[in-house]
């Protein structure tokens, strides 16, 4: 079982890491969502194509090119699904020869699930409020999840939220007809309120984590381009919340588990977008600016071996 694991695990990280986008893998992508597919509907498992994958579906009659993994959604309490059900579902993906990892949020079940080198991301939303929230905190009325419709996507059919352009307008905003390889990252995050989304902890719970609790506080000290630390530096944590950093550059931030968070940095005339960053509680990070980019960068975040002055 642990060497299952460890594989898992860097299966997982792989995909992430050293990702492939679809124009080289488009093959591989194609077999491993078909063989998904079969798998969901031999359980009579209802699910849709989301997020990137359906963009490319509605906006590229197929995947988007500089895309990397396949995004699956279903909704617990909807169509027969319930919590028993994913465990169901991870077990038969599995006995099929993907390597699974299943991440239980409050907002939603995350089922990450590897073969071929080819990433599907199943996400199974909790119904909060009469809404859905999407990676990285992005709100979506349940209404659209109810009667899901039927699209051609790779010669078959396949459902997806309805209507899909109304999910994808909530998802990506109003532009999102307009094909982005970067720069999308920030139509998304400004959909986002700047307060804790509904099924995140409060601002009061988080004040008291980061004043009374400091071994569960996380740490972002924003550096110039000189190494120098940098004051009054907003940072947002998409969904969460925000901070601003002292006089030694560090922003205390409250990161309820071990999970991707988008953030962005601002000071100054600078704003960057770091749209997937692998942060933990109680950690410390460095954020340095690249003078060349602004957007599209992910995993930049540099862990702090030895935090002073904080």
């Amino acid at each position: 079982m642990a060497a299952n694991n460890d594989a898992t695990e860097v299966a997982f990280d792989r995909s992430i890491e050293e990702w492939e986008p679809f124009e080289v893998t488009k093959a591989r992508a194609e077999s491993v969502l078909r063989e998904a597919k079969q798998i969901l509907d031999r359980l009579g498992v209802v699910f849709f194509i989301e997020q990137g994958t359906l963009l490319g579906a509605i906006r590229h009659g197929g995947f988007i090119p500089w895309d990397d993994d396949l995004d699956l959604g279903s909704v617990i309490g909807l169509h027969g699904l319930t919590e028993k059900s994913v465990d169901r579902v991870v077990a038969a993906f599995r006995d099929n020869g993907f390597l699974v990892k299943v991440w239980r949020k409050e907002q939603r079940i995350y089922v990450p699930m590897v073969k071929s080198s080819v990433r599907i991301d199943w996400n199974c939303f909790r119904i909060i409020e009469d809404s859905t929230f999407h990676y990285p905190g992005v709100r979506i009325p349940v209404r659209v999840f109810t009667d899901l419709k039927e699209i051609d996507f790779m010669g078959e059919k396949f459902r997806a939220p309805n209507p899909p352009e109304e999910y994808l307008r909530f998802k990506y905003g109003e532009e999102w007809r307009v094909p982005k390889k970067t720069g999308f990252e920030k139509d998304v995050v400004d959909l986002i309120p700047q307060g804790p989304a509904p099924g995140r902890a409060g601002r009061l719970k988080q004040f008291l984590t980061k004043h009374l609790l400091p071994g569960r506080t996380s740490r972002l000290r924003v550096l110039d381009l000189e190494g120098k630390p940098i004051s009054g530096a907003e940072v947002v944590v998409a969904g969460v919340g925000r901070s601003r950093t002292n006089r030694q550059g560090y922003a205390k931030l409250y990161i309820p588990y071990y999970d991707f968070y988008a953030l962005v940095v601002r000071f100054a005339n600078h704003e960057e977008v770091l749209y997937e960053e692998r942060m933990s509680p109680g950690e410390t990070y460095v954020y340095r600016q690249d003078p060349q980019l602004t957007s599209g960068r992910y995993l930049i975040l540099s862990p702090e071996s030895h935090p002073q002055g904080h």
